[in-house]
């Protein structure tokens, strides 16, 4: 089976033309849909765990899948906690070594997991969005981070927010999301990871020769952007 990665393509030639609806329905509307209770457990014991780790800043690696992020992430920034979240059992049990004594690997659904992050008062100070499933088809930019109901959470958790991808729409859709949703200019930026890449993926798309894509946004701590009943 051949290791090349594919080439993101999407009939799209630039930000779809729905992503200021979609944005904007997500500032205004309440999401109404029910916390899962697995992810409410694996949050708790998240919670527990950074309590536990005294008075470190936190970063948050969303979408961690196998955790080489999340260590490399640790080993960054020793005086930090880094919390990888990913929901797939099968990626957070792969063998990459030990888990620096800093990192903890949590299974939670995202979309229930950054809601209960905001509604706590995390304030994570770095907070990464590595790769993410493009969905490059037009029909899916609900299944966008950027266009998912739960956009206003993840900016409104506020800190240093970076999105990596090699589909430059996908980034610069964030970024205008962003923008909308903050008043915060995020520019799209090429990205080179060095002899060092976060994830597999990014090594991949790197050694044949992808371009990569990223924004780096700072962004006030901000609940009040997730509507609430």
């Amino acid at each position: 089976m051949s290791d090349v990665p594919r080439i993101v393509t999407s009939a799209q030639t630039g930000p779809h033309e729905d992503l200021l609806r979609r944005v904007t329905r997500g500032l205004s509307h309440v999401w109404r849909k029910p916390l899962a209770q697995h992810t409410r457990d694996a949050f708790d014991d998240a919670e527990a765990w950074r309590r536990s780790q005294g008075e470190r800043g936190l970063i948050l690696d969303a979408c961690c899948g196998v955790g080489l992020s999340t260590r490399r992430l640790a080993e960054q920034f020793p005086e930090h906690s880094v919390i990888g979240v990913d929901r797939s059992a099968d990626r957070l049990s792969r063998d990459h070594g030990p888990l620096p004594d800093n990192a903890l690997l949590v299974r939670a659904d995202l979309v229930d997991f950054w809601r209960l992050a905001l509604a706590t008062g995390w304030q994570p100070e770095r907070h990464y969005l590595l790769y993410p499933n493009p969905y490059p088809k037009s029909v899916q930019l609900k299944h966008r981070w950027h266009g998912h109901p739960v956009f206003p959470a993840i900016v409104g958790l506020g800190g240093r927010l970076e999105v990596r991808s090699n589909w430059r729409i996908y980034v610069e859709e964030f970024a205008a999301a962003v923008t909308l949703a903050t008043g915060v200019s995020a520019p799209v930026e090429a990205h080179d990871p060095g002899v060092a890449p976060m994830t597999h993926f990014e090594r991949k798309y790197h050694e044949h020769h992808q371009p990569l894509w990223r924004l780096v946004a700072t962004l006030d701590h901000r609940p009040q952007l997730m509507p609430t009943p």
